[in-house]
């Protein structure tokens, strides 16, 4: 099967780019100069429309994708990956688009996301309050990866007295503001920080979508339940690793957990397909959520063997190892819904009785 000419394109940058400097990355954080790179080779924009300079790839190239630069180096993952789905929103929002949202379309501005905390209310969440010609935005924000590279966020925010989300652009300025720091030991390079919104006036062009906090909930269950491309890129580059590793008995971990983990992720993307094929929302949910929770217990045992194996210098700040194990240890709270943690913390217990997907991460 031929691949295409910009996947080719991602995938040599990221071996060229990515991977050698990922350890620096993760020191030092993702920087300005980086995202210029990533807008070069069009990642900023090529899910946008033909006329804002878009690729039109399919489902398969955008997993792959992420596949390629997730395994490369995540904190750079992490940042574009707040960015990216944001496109194709944008691009679904009727009527005329304001001149940041095109400038957003066109690669020219890095958008942050803060939509997560919908997933907390009403225990925590940004507050919407209706104001003339728009909105005023409060609260904080948990996550925002990306901090001091992006112009804009969109954020999720819940008018609570009629459950409505109203998603929208909110530009970096006056009332927007980081919180205290946020003192993280994985994906330490992703410039992930807190941020508080101060009464923000948001105009009603800035904004994308207002639904029901239960249709939001629904679409979450995709964005939420599936295992999808980065956790199969991090297990790519670990299995790889392994692999390449003189040990007879640590390349027999590569080749006994390879074919797992292709399993998985031939599982995981037809599960995926078929759901959105039938309108998304929980069909099959069980099985969906039992494959990201099979491919979560494996990058753990994979990025534990990964470090069994250095031994000692796999500790090291120099060594990918530690690295990779603690990006693993980051995936198995982003993207937590409710849902997720319950199958998850099920599994552990023994108690979910999936023996079927979820027992090929045994």
């Amino acid at each position: 099967m031929s691949v295409h000419p910009f996947i080719r394109t991602v995938d040599e940058y990221a071996e060229r780019v990515l991977r050698p400097t990922a350890l620096r990355t993760d020191r030092e954080g993702v920087t300005a100069a980086r995202i210029g790179e990533l807008r070069e080779i069009g990642l900023l924009n090529h899910p946008a429309p033909v006329e804002y300079g878009g690729l039109a790839l399919g489902p398969a190239a955008e997993r792959r994708i992420h596949e390629i630069i997730a395994g490369a180096c995540f904190n750079t993952w992490l940042v574009w990956a707040q960015h990216v789905p944001l496109i194709g929103r944008l691009a679904r929002t009727a009527g005329p688009l304001p001149a940041l949202a095109r400038r957003v379309l066109t690669g020219q501005v890095l958008l942050g996301a803060g939509v997560s905390d919908v997933r907390s209310f009403p225990r925590r969440y940004i507050e919407a309050t209706r104001t003339a010609g728009g909105w005023i935005f409060t609260g904080t924000i948990s996550w925002v990866s990306g901090w001091g590279l992006n112009e804009a966020l969109a954020v999720a925010a819940v008018e609570k007295d009629t459950e409505t989300v109203v998603t929208a652009l909110v530009e970096i300025g006056a009332g927007v503001r980081a919180g205290a720091p946020l003192d993280l030991a994985a994906v330490t390079g992703s410039r992930t920080e807190r941020v508080m919104l101060d009464e923000v006036v948001v105009p009603d062009e800035h904004v994308l979508s207002r639904q029901t906090l239960e249709k939001t909930r629904f679409d979450d269950l995709a964005t939420a339940g599936d295992a999808r491309g980065h956790h199969f890129g991090l297990a790519a580059t670990v299995l790889r690793e392994l692999a390449e590793t003189p040990d007879p008995e640590v390349r027999a971990v590569a080749r006994a957990w390879g074919p797992r983990v292709s399993g998985l992720r031939e599982s995981a993307y037809a599960l995926a397909d078929e759901a959105a094929a039938v309108g998304g929302g929980p069909h099959r949910l069980d099985e969906r959520l039992a494959t990201k929770v099979a491919i979560l217990s494996a990058l753990t045992t994979l990025t534990r063997a990964l470090v069994v194996a250095r031994a000692g210098r796999g500790l090291t700040g120099q060594d990918t190892a530690q690295l990779h194990a603690r990006s693993a240890l980051f995936l198995l709270v982003q993207g937590q819904s409710a849902d997720v943690r319950r199958a998850h913390l099920a599994h552990l217990a023994g108690l979910d009785g999936l023996a079927g997907l979820a027992g090929l991460a045994e």
